[in-house]
């Protein structure tokens, strides 16, 4: 029977770069898998074992793998993409790939990126499976710790040292089994080559320290099928445990052996648990309907539309999303750093090695109520205006073209709930600001045009937004005075006189 060829290698294209990936089989489900730490998909079919499993795959489901930014063939750049960014980057594979809905299939360190992405687009995800993995990589608590953070670091330069050579550390670590198998350790030392550069690994290996998402864990809908060798010393099978503790829903398997790669050893025995979940006992779940256009509301109270229905504030899961998704309106779509963020959120908070795991799950949630929206990467995070629409963005462009009956009629307070907290003042003072301006233009065209009603009505909102307004104050006089309303007037002047400063 002739080999399978090798399937063409596609490109997404993402902010940055392109992703690399592949598709092929006929199956009626469609599973997408995660890459762990670094991998090449074109190259990783070199090798009969990865072959035998990804054809299997192939025979019973569509089945769609890529390879993460800076590794494999996907594009090569000088920073290595955070929790965050993955999460962005598996939407972008499916979403080019034509994939709604699959099973997401995690190995490893990928574990993390799929259970966020689980919590932030349940809509998309039919179900978990997760094999060698856990919901972090080294716990927060653990990787807070100055000497355990220390020690990591210079356990995971030495891993480097040996990427791609003939002392790589990958094989004891990884695949016990093959310590001595020559021919797979002479193809296994170019394939690491093929799959990121020394400094690219130990970046990944580095940035694991912070993947840590066990909050989001029993948030989860997605039914998980876990899968973990007992003896495996990567990642001990204490991780799937913990997993399985948190999770609402989630079948574990444990598995004889050593190795911490899926290919490695025996595969035949949990393919055969995966193509039975695939294929017969995941129920149905509902598929999402397509765009949800998302609106934000901030002028004179805060709410999220999504559909034309209201998000609850259940929906948040808490107070600090809906203040991160304020914040990033503020900023107009321009970047916020995360250290800003990180003091906004937890002011009190002195020990930043936590926080990074604690924003990427606040940035979940506000990418569960968008449904997407939020871009990210390692050093900041940005609303995205193509995908939002949000009110201030609309009342900024029509201040800017100039629209004063527009400005005057959408007024309200930017974000009245935040009133006394300084990021907000600049832009609630801008906002009032183009308002009162716009405003007295029209009470001057209402008062030549002899329209007292229109002026007065306008002047008194001016007042509301500002009581100290002296050119609204003059106006209110003048407009009641020529409306003939002498006592409305003499009680305008005092108001005047009361909210004169001094």
């Amino acid at each position: 029977m002739a080999a399978m060829p090798v399937p063409a290698v596609r490109f997404a294209k993402v902010a940055g770069g392109r992703l690399a990936w592949q598709a092929w089989g006929d199956g009626d489900e469609t599973i997408v898998a995660i890459p762990p730490a670094a991998q090449n998909i074109e190259t990783a079919w070199e090798w009969h074992e990865i072959r035998a499993m990804l054809e299997r795959f192939g025979s019973f489901a569509h089945y769609v793998h890529f390879d993460k930014r800076g590794t494999g063939a996907s594009d090569r750049g000088d920073e290595v993409p955070g929790l965050d960014t993955r999460v962005d980057d598996l939407r972008a594979v499916m979403d080019d790939a034509g994939v709604a809905q699959a099973h997401l299939f995690a190995q490893s360190e990928g574990g993390p990126t799929a259970l966020l992405f689980a919590a932030t687009y349940p809509h998309r995800v039919k179900s978990l499976i997760l094999h060698g993995t856990g919901a972090c990589v080294v716990p927060s608590e653990l990787a807070a710790d100055p000497e355990v953070r220390r020690d990591q670091i210079e356990k995971r330069r030495k891993f480097a040292d040996a990427w791609g050579t003939p002392d790589t550390s990958s094989i004891g670590l990884f695949a016990p089994s093959k310590v001595g198998d020559r021919a797979f350790i002479e193809w296994f030392v170019r394939y690491e080559r093929t799959a990121a550069s020394a400094q690219g690994v130990f970046d990944l290996m580095t940035q694991m320290l912070d993947m840590d998402v066990r909050d989001v864990v029993g948030e989860i809908e997605a039914p998980m099928l876990v899968l973990h060798r007992s003896d495996e010393t990567a990642m001990p099978v204490e991780y799937a445990h913990e997993l399985v503790g948190l999770a609402r829903d989630a079948t574990l398997v444990e598995l004889d052996g050593a190795d911490h790669f899926a290919f490695v050893g025996d595969i035949d025995t949990w393919m055969t648990e995966v193509e039975r979940w695939v294929t017969g006992t995941v129920r149905e779940r509902p598929v999402d309907e397509g765009p949800r256009s998302p609106k934000v509301t901030t002028l004179g109270r805060f709410a999220v539309e999504v559909g034309g229905v209201e998000v609850d504030a259940a929906s948040w899961g808490s107070r600090r999303a809906r203040v991160l998704l304020k914040r990033l309106v503020v900023a107009e779509g321009a970047p916020v750093t995360r250290d800003e963020l990180f003091d906004l959120l937890w002011p009190d908070e002195t020990d930043r090695t936590r926080l990074g795991a604690r924003l990427s799950v606040q940035l979940s949630a506000v990418r569960k109520v968008l449904g997407g929206g939020v871009r990210a990467d390692r050093d900041s995070v940005a609303l995205d205006r193509d995908q939002v629409r949000v009110d201030l963005f609309d009342y900024l462009d029509a201040a800017a073209a100039g629209s004063d009956a527009t400005v005057v009629e959408h007024y309200g307070e930017f974000l009245p709930e935040q009133r006394y907290d300084d990021w907000a003042a600049p832009m609630r003072e801008r906002v009032r600001s183009i308002f009162t301006t716009a405003a007295h233009r029209r009470i001057t065209a209402a008062i030549d045009a002899d329209d007292t009603s229109e002026a007065i009505d306008l002047a008194r909102r001016v007042l509301v937004a500002d009581p100290t307004d002296e050119l609204a104050h003059a106006s209110l006089v003048d407009a009641l005075q020529a409306a003939g309303d002498d006592a409305a007037a003499r009680r305008a002047r005092d108001e005047w006189r009361a909210a004169a400063p001094g």
